[in-house]
């Protein structure tokens, strides 16, 4: 997805990546990317989570609004469970 990303931004459209493979991501540097620790298969973290599904696109769209500088930007996500309560980008 990362080159796919990289190709879109050339066309001039804006994309973040969702990384699970935090290093294979900073050889190929997407754009964007905001890296998840979430397990492989699971983006989006736990099926049927619709609040926690949420936060994640929340944050990685809001990558789009608040990122300043030339690419790559990256952020990490920190779940509700590891910060206590309130999901947020660390």
């Amino acid at each position: 997805m990362c080159l796919v990303a990289a190709e879109l931004e050339r066309q001039g459209i804006a994309t973040v990546t969702l990384q699970l493979l935090e290093p294979l991501a900073k050889k190929i540097t997407p754009p964007r990317a905001l890296y998840l620790p979430f397990a492989h298969g699971y983006p989006l973290q736990a099926p049927h989570d619709a609040e926690a599904q949420r936060a994640v696109m929340q944050h990685a769209l809001s990558m789009l609004e608040t990122a300043t500088g030339p690419p790559p930007v990256t952020a990490r996500f920190s779940s509700a469970a590891e910060t206590g309560g309130d999901p947020r980008l660390a």
